[in-house]
């Protein structure tokens, strides 16, 4: 093959080289090694997220660059300008950023204000149902599982000491509601990554998405209704709320659903988020210019991995990496079923080690998308799978940020209690709840799990074009 030649347009004459993946491997050594060496043996509280996950990547960078000597350096880094000028990748950015200034603006206060509302009017049997409703329509709404889970997990843990309920059963079904949100979520950085690699619409993924999430999410509200009642509960706890608020989140949701422009969407949403919390009094003009600031910076490490991402997949690609890959898939999985769970299994694997389902999913999906059309996949369902397989995986990994962010929780409040002098009621019970103690009332995930195996099973292929 002429040197000259080779670009991103041009891979379907790249012979498999596995020594191409070393990369990936040494990524991963260096985040899952590290990660569990602060989290396990050196007690470092949120240890894997101590690790500079940029820095990794840097370094997987490094040594995709000195591998395949055919190629000079200026050659190598055309190929990563040119990974990184795909459409797709900037598509993501803006999104990104849009997403993180509508979150940023509306803060915590708005998504509280979801929770206690639904808490004001129910039984106090339903508390725990309503939990996993309400996180699971704040993390719609905002788009991230974790942000949710940070707002409603202390929601959960009041809940749990008023009415009676153990705090493992109520932050799990605030993870797993949260979870069933931010895999739906039109602005969730999962479902961007994972429509945008693989050139599909939105609404058409939700459209694949949601009916494999929906019989999971009803299941898990029949388990969790039988448990609440099969328990003794008091009162429910109950708090302000400013229900204008809410009015930004309900605005996003309906003009996804209608189909507008993703765009269009956020910036409607970030208009009448800064009207209502100017308005309401919530934020002054330079408070509002502090949010937004706040939302775009969190956003700036997804932003960078995902590019790094893109740069060390254009270079594992050229040098044959995936060409490799995809023939020991051919080996494996055979067919339009199993190429479908060698797409969910090859996201989980990426999740597993890098405790990131976004991560995970811009990893995986540039093979997942060339096992889309070798397996005559729709890109709606293969942005599905991806999606899916890394929500299931991320909302039972005892090291992701969503487990960590709730044991925080729980740990705060015992605090706080200890601090007024009690360690009664919500606080009691927090002293020895663990990540293994949650994981078996995370009932979603194990559910969700069991739907789209059901969904692979019975899907057809995609029609010949």
């Amino acid at each position: 093959m002429n040197k000259e030649s080779i670009s991103l347009d041009n891979l379907e004459n790249i012979k498999g080289n596995p020594k191409a993946l070393l990369p990936i491997a040494v990524f991963l050594v260096l985040y899952l090694g590290m990660g569990i060496t602060f989290e396990y043996v050196l007690k470092v509280p949120m240890g894997f997220y101590n690790i500079p996950i940029v820095a990794a990547f840097l370094v997987a960078i490094f040594v995709a660059c000195i591998q395949n000597r055919k190629l000079n350096f200026d050659k190598k880094m055309n190929v990563m300008a040119g990974a990184l000028g795909d459409r797709n990748i900037f598509l993501m950015i803006l999104i990104f950023l849009c997403a993180g200034i509508f979150a940023g603006i509306l803060g915590r206060s708005s998504a509280s204000a979801a929770a206690y509302l639904l808490l004001d009017f129910i039984p106090s049997q339903f508390a725990v149902v309503v939990l996993f409703v309400v996180a699971a329509f704040v993390s719609t709404a905002m788009g991230t599982s974790v942000g949710t889970i940070a707002v409603v997990s202390p929601i959960a843990i009041e809940v749990a000491g008023a009415a009676g309920f153990g705090i493992p059963f109520c932050v799990a079904s605030v993870i797993g509601g949260a979870m069933f949100g931010d895999n739906l979520s039109f602005i969730s950085d999962t479902t961007i990554a994972a429509t945008s690699t693989q050139g599909c619409a939105m609404k058409d993924k939700f459209k694949v998405n949601f009916w494999i999430a929906l019989p999971a999410a009803l299941a898990a509200i029949v388990i969790i209704t039988a448990i609440s009642f099969a328990t003794e509960a008091h009162a429910v706890v109950t708090g302000d709320y400013n229900l204008i608020q809410l009015a930004p989140y309900v605005l996003v949701l309906a003009l996804a659903l209608a189909g507008i422009n993703v765009f269009a969407v956020l910036l409607v949403g970030i208009v009448a988020a800064a009207v209502i919390m100017v308005g309401s009094g919530e934020l002054d003009f330079v408070g509002l210019l502090g949010h937004i600031g706040n939302g775009i910076s969190g956003m700036y490490e997804t932003i960078m991995v995902a590019v790094l991402v893109s740069a060390l997949c254009g270079l594992i690609r050229i040098h044959g990496g995936f060409a490799a890959l995809l023939d020991f898939i051919h080996k494996v999985f055979k067919g339009h079923k199993s190429g479908q769970l060698g797409v969910g299994l090859l996201v989980s694997a990426m999740d597993v080690a890098t405790a990131n389902n976004t991560v995970a999913i811009v990893m995986a999906a540039p093979i997942a998308k060339q096992m889309s059309d070798e397996y005559r996949i729709s890109p709606q369902k293969t942005a599905s799978l991806l999606d899916i397989f890394g929500c299931i995986v991320q909302g039972l990994l005892p090291y992701g940020a969503q487990m960590l962010v709730a044991l925080s929780a729980i740990a705060t409040a015992m605090a706080a209690d200890t601090t007024a002098g009690s360690v009664a009621g919500s606080a009691a019970n927090a002293v020895n709840v663990s990540a293994f103690d949650i994981i078996p009332y995370m009932f979603y995930p194990f559910l969700l799990l069991i739907s789209v195996l059901a969904f692979i099973a019975i899907s057809p292929k995609k029609k010949k074009s």
